[in-house]
């Protein structure tokens, strides 16, 4: 059994939470860089009616997510009621109006937030700066020009209860529930998988990163049972903390915390996972009109993630593997402006094309 007390100690608990940090962002982009997990992907898929190789690949991640943290609920290693997420109240506007901006969002930029992190770091211009906008537009939505809109936005319809809402908990399921419906979620991902030729490879690098997920639960719960220093159980998510480190590389004024390791080392992670895959490769824009679309996709991904409480990474496999109901409300939202994004700019684009040239 690890002591955590001592290694609290030892290190200190702001050092500790940030190592946590690390290790957990070490694990979300190896492992989501080797298995190409991607919202955006597949939430077009199934607006599609195609629900094929990257669907399966996400919802092996997101059934892998519920599973492990519901499991560790049984085992008494963690508790969702002492999450920030489930703690503070929910707000189902944001949810709704953030979800469907993110998602639209997220397809005009080519992908979520979590994959355009991955993708910049194995030397993808294009998503360095759709990340970097997408950053800016998250400070903007929680301490300036924009803050007003998300307060007044967010206000409109919530929880109405002091935290959020569990529906494990409403439900009277309980965490025997959600683990019993992770498993399912991964039974139906292994057999897309298996018939879309997902290599037994891929799909294990798929459910570590829905275990990477549960990772950041369970540790940073497990410090706040033993440290001195108030510390935020919370788990792996893109939207703040990416605002909070571009601050922090601004000002170098630097809070220790869970967060901040989480994101250079989801980084450092997707570049070994390229280097070790042979993926690095540089890539930009082009043309003027991509590279609007992008940088206008990053821009509504920032604003649309702040609002609903999470991104593609922390409301839609960290929120919800705690069953927040704002975070599974998000996560409709996203496939909802996912689909509208893509029937807008894709599909009624290439539509449009087709007849042209068959006109001509």
């Amino acid at each position: 059994m690890i002591d955590l007390a001592g290694w609290a100690e030892r290190l200190g608990d702001l050092n500790l939470d940030l190592l946590f940090g690390v290790l957990t962002g070490l694990l979300l982009g190896f492992a989501g860089q080797r298995s190409t997990f991607c919202l955006r992907s597949a939430m077009v898929e199934l607006s599609r009616g195609q629900a094929r190789r990257r669907f399966a690949i996400w919802l092996l991640a997101f059934g892998a997510a519920i599973l492990a943290v519901q499991a560790a609920a049984l085992a008494g290693w963690f508790d969702s009621d002492a999450a920030q997420l489930m703690r503070q109240p929910g707000t189902l506007s944001g949810a709704a109006i953030g979800g469907l901006v993110f998602g639209v969002g997220m397809v005009m930029a080519r992908g979520c937030s979590g994959r355009l992190l991955i993708l910049a770091s194995t030397g993808n211009l294009r998503s360095v700066t759709a990340g970097l906008i997408f950053a800016l537009t998250v400070q903007a939505t929680m301490f300036g020009t924009l803050a007003p809109a998300r307060r007044l936005l967010a206000g409109l319809w919530t929880t109405g209860v002091e935290g959020n809402v569990d529906l494990l908990a409403a439900t009277a399921t309980g965490p025997l529930g959600g683990a019993i419906l992770g498993v399912a979620l991964i039974a139906l991902a292994a057999f897309l998988a298996r018939r879309h030729e997902v290599s037994v490879t891929t799909g294990t690098w798929a459910l570590l990163t829905g275990v990477a997920a549960a990772v950041g639960w369970i540790t940073t719960y497990a410090l706040s049972q033993v440290a001195f220093e108030p510390i935020t159980v919370e788990s792996a998510t893109f939207a703040a903390p990416s605002a909070n480190l571009l601050m922090t590389l601004l000002s170098a004024d630097a809070v220790r915390s869970f967060s901040l390791g989480l994101i250079p080392a989801v980084v450092v992670g997707a570049f070994l996972g390229a280097l070790v895959g042979r993926e690095l490769k540089w890539e930009g824009y082009g043309s003027a009109a991509q590279m609007l679309r992008s940088m206008s996709g990053g821009a509504l991904m920032g604003f649309g993630g702040t609002l609903a409480g999470g991104c593609a990474i922390g409301a839609a496999l960290s929120g919800t593997a705690i069953f927040t109901a704002s975070a599974w409300l998000a996560l409709l939202c996203f496939f909802l402006g996912a689909w509208a994004g893509d029937w807008i700019f894709d599909r009624r684009a290439a539509e449009t094309h087709q007849q042209v040239r068959v006109q001509r």
